[in-house]
């Protein structure tokens, strides 16, 4: 068997001061006298042979302390004694004092003859080594820190206790031999491309990390932090290396979990999507904590909403879940998977996944008992975890806010180190950080339900079908379908089968930018039911964007106001079919493209008010003749500047695409939004196509009309004879006292011109103008009146009637439904 040289003492006999190369050494026969003398001792007193021999040895001695080694020396037997060493002051030639360690050792000569060899080195050199040697050999045999020297051949020549402890391996099975032989668990073939390095380089390597299983604890793997430096002699030839080994594998988990935590702070909750965020959690756990890691939530908290506490507790009541996450290791060992992603789930009563939601404290099974009967609750589950052997799993609840969402579960199944107290505090914070960002996630998608609920009640529901126009719109949230946003479109029926076409866009996103929207598109409703010009309705609309500014604590005199819709911008038109017209003002917004039937495109100019809220300058109209069959496109500026391109482009972009048009107005819009838009636009577009279409001489009929009471019986019998012509027959007797009542009503109290037009459209129109610009009004005439009934019949006869202002005067109007 090897000699057990760790426990020997370190150093080796040339590097001692006493060595016979560098002692100063003398040979004293029984009487004292000096019968031999080195060279050494030469060098160290000064005295050459020839002065010393023969005489006696205390001579040399110092007078200060003489006395005790003299007693001392004849204190010594030569039979019994094995050597002494101590201290003396020698004289030397040139007269000082010497302090030198003194060693004295018997020695039998020829013919029996009794000797004592004496050594002598200086006291400081030989305090030096001392405390070098009680340094090396407390290393090698006391410190905690492993040590292994290693020859050039890097195989083992000295190896101390702690490391024998570190590996379990014994010092007879690790000397002379590599690491790659002792200790095959280890990063071996790494290891020694660093120590061939160092013996070749003699740069020393500092916090070489080691890991792998050892004998000592074949089931946990442990990492160490080794330096490595080359040995080597006085000529600097290397003679191996030296190894100092610390075991840091309790704090590089420590430092791992706080990287771990600090790494889920950034990877979980990406996102306020909470499958997402379930998915996230499983895959910062998977392979540094866990081998397998499941998520099942419950399907309220899928779904936005707030879970409701069940009494009794979940364990009891077996509520369902559903698989949110799943993530297992390598794919080339990926266990069968027990329930897919968005399958339903359910953990039995004495499940440890059903008893943390129970008690909403983790659960930890260090060591699992396949033949567990709980496992009998859940055959398939029970089946996956047999087959992979799993032997070791946590389940911990996922709460926050002190609202249960669900579950996560952490299998071990390849690593074969068990759970432990620090595993269950960690998986518990990363679930913690997880439930955290699943309940804003939550929150958010709760709210933003919520929210577009009332966008897409804001929003048209259905464009209405007109004989004036063919209309196609769309509108797309920025970013993606569940952003809001403050962009509409409108298509609003008018009297005299006219239509009103409105494009907006309230600036920001959010719940506010989008309920603005829906204030103001409702006050566009009410002012265009009252028959406004463009101009006048963008003057009623700017002054009440001024008011809910102020509402809002901002007012236009404030150059700092930020209210809800200041700078918000808006388009409005309206295309009279019967005349081919088409009236616009704008406020502040862009200007459509109307594109013919020839195909040529424009941008009409249309005088660009101040965005409303801003007030100062007033809002003009612009008047277009448009062909039947023209494109007339409203859009907001995020259609054109989507691409973050300069505005000519995308309206080159918009004019090249319209010059030629798809018949479906659908198709437009699908073309437009393909072409302009990115995937995921940076604002919101509202877009509106309109085809326009004309009433014809044979849908519109007018008379002028002098200023004399006798003509209306002539306006009666040329409406009867003009409804006979259009086979509306069935309203020629209310037609008639309509037309009797409106045309008597501007000869009575207008100015010429007097003019009556009827229209034949989804209703009967009969429209009066005259020249006075004072609305009638409808009030309820006493018994004894002899007038003051026309206008009451007229509304109880028709289905809706009005009045607008023309540029001179004005024109009552009302509508009589077809027969059906």
């Amino acid at each position: 068997m090897a000699p057990d040289t760790h426990h020997t003492e370190v150093g080796s006999a040339s590097g001692s001061p006493f060595a016979a190369t560098r002692a100063a050494a003398a040979v004293m026969d029984a009487r004292g006298v000096l019968v031999g003398w080195s060279a050494g001792a030469e060098q160290l007193l000064g005295y050459e042979a020839a002065e010393v021999l023969g005489q006696s040895a205390a001579s040399l001695l110092s007078t200060a302390g003489r006395a005790a080694v003299l007693t001392a020396a004849a204190d010594l037997s030569h039979e019994a004694a094995q050597g002494r060493q101590g201290g003396a002051t020698l004289r030397c030639k040139d007269g000082r004092d010497q302090a030198v360690a003194l060693r004295a050792h018997p020695w039998v000569g020829p013919d029996e003859a009794r000797f004592w060899l004496l050594l002598a080195a200086e006291e400081a050199e030989t305090r030096r080594w001392e405390e070098d040697l009680a340094v090396l050999s407390g290393l090698f045999n006391q410190s905690a820190v492993g040590l292994l020297v290693s020859d050039t051949d890097l195989r083992c020549t000295r190896r101390n206790l702690a490391l024998e402890r570190m590996t379990g391996v014994p010092i007879g099975q690790r000397l002379g031999k590599r690491i790659s032989e002792a200790l095959p668990g280890l990063n071996a073939a790494e290891v020694e491309t660093v120590m061939k390095r160092v013996l070749a380089t003699g740069e020393p390597v500092l916090d070489f990390i080691q890991r792998g299983l050892t004998p000592a604890d074949p089931s946990r793997e442990h990492v160490w932090s080794t330096g490595i430096f080359r040995l080597q002699d006085s000529e600097g030839t290397a003679l191996g290396l030296c190894h100092a080994v610390v075991d840091i594998t309790d704090a590089h988990r420590a430092r791992e979990r706080m990287q771990l935590i600090n790494e889920a702070s950034i990877r979980i909750g990406t996102t306020l999507d909470v499958g997402r965020t379930a998915k996230e959690l499983a895959e910062v756990a998977l392979h540094r904590l866990a081998d397998s890691v499941t998520v099942d939530l419950l399907d309220s908290v899928l779904r936005g909403d707030t879970p409701t506490p069940t009494p009794g507790g979940p364990a009891d009541q077996g509520l369902t879940l559903r698989r949110a996450a799943h993530e297992t290791v390598l794919e080339s060992t990926r266990p069968p998977k027990a329930l897919a992603v968005g399958e339903l789930s359910r953990f039995g009563p004495a499940s440890p996944q059903a008893l943390c939601m129970a008690d909403l404290e983790a659960k930890c099974i260090a060591h699992l008992d396949l033949t567990a009967p709980w496992l009998d609750e859940d055959p398939k589950r029970a089946a996956i975890i047999r087959a992979t052997r799993v032997h070791s799993l946590i389940a911990v609840p996922l709460t926050a806010r002190n609202v249960l969402m669900g579950v996560a579960t952490f299998y071990r199944w390849r690593d074969p180190e068990p759970f432990d107290d620090d595993d269950v505090t960690l998986a518990a914070e990363l679930a913690s950080r997880a439930a955290l960002s699943m309940d804003n996630a939550r929150r958010y998608t709760r709210e933003h339900k919520t929210a577009l609920a009332l966008q897409r009640s804001l929003l048209p529901q259905r464009l209405p079908v007109l004989n004036a126009v063919e209309v196609a719109g769309r509108y797309q949230p920025a970013g993606s379908d569940t952003d809001l946003g403050g962009d509409w479109f409108d298509v609003i029926p008018l009297s005299g089968a006219r239509v009103a076409l409105v494009v907006g866009d309230v600036p920001g996103h959010g719940v506010q930018a989008s309920a603005t929207m829906g204030r103001l598109r409702a006050a566009v409703h009410t002012l265009a039911d009252l028959d406004l010009p463009p101009d006048e309705l963008l003057t009623h609309l700017d002054d009440l964007v001024a008011r809910l500014t102020e509402e809002e604590g901002g007012g236009r005199d404030e150059p700092h106001a930020d209210g809800p819709a200041i700078g918000a911008t808006c388009l409005y038109a309206v295309y009279d079919p019967a005349e081919r017209r088409c009236t616009l003002a704008s406020a502040g917004h862009y200007p459509p493209a109307v594109a013919g039937p020839g195909g040529s495109v424009d941008f009409p100019e249309v005088p660009a008010g101040p965005p409303l809220g801003l007030g100062g300058l007033p809002f003009e109209t612009t008047e277009l003749d448009l062909a039947e069959g023209s494109l007339l496109v409203l859009y907001t500026n995020g259609l054109i500047l989507a691409r973050d391109q300069d505005i000519d482009i995308g309206l080159d972009s918009l004019r090249r695409i319209l010059s030629q048009p798809e018949p479906a107005l659908e198709d437009v819009c699908d073309q437009l939004i393909a072409a302009l838009l990115p995937f995921r636009p940076p604002d919101d577009v509202a877009l509106l196509v309109a085809r326009t279409r004309a009433l014809g001489p044979d849908r519109v009929a007018s008379w002028d009309l002098p200023l004399d009471p006798a003509i209306v019986v002539d306006a009666r019998a040329a409406a009867t004879r003009q409804l006979d012509l259009w086979g509306l027959q069935d309203l020629a007797y209310v037609a008639e006292l309509v037309v009797s009542e409106l045309v008597t009503n501007a000869i009575r109290y207008g100015k010429p011109p007097i003019r009556l037009r009827l229209i034949h459209d989804q209703s009967l129109i009969c429209e009066v103008s005259d020249g006075n610009s004072t609305a009638p009004h409808l009030r309820r005439a006493h018994t004894d009146d002899e007038g003051g009934r026309g206008l009451f019949l007229v509304a109880q006869l028709t289905d809706h009637w009005g009045t607008r202002y023309a540029a001179r005067g004005k024109i009552i109007w009302a509508e009589l439904c077809l027969p059906q």
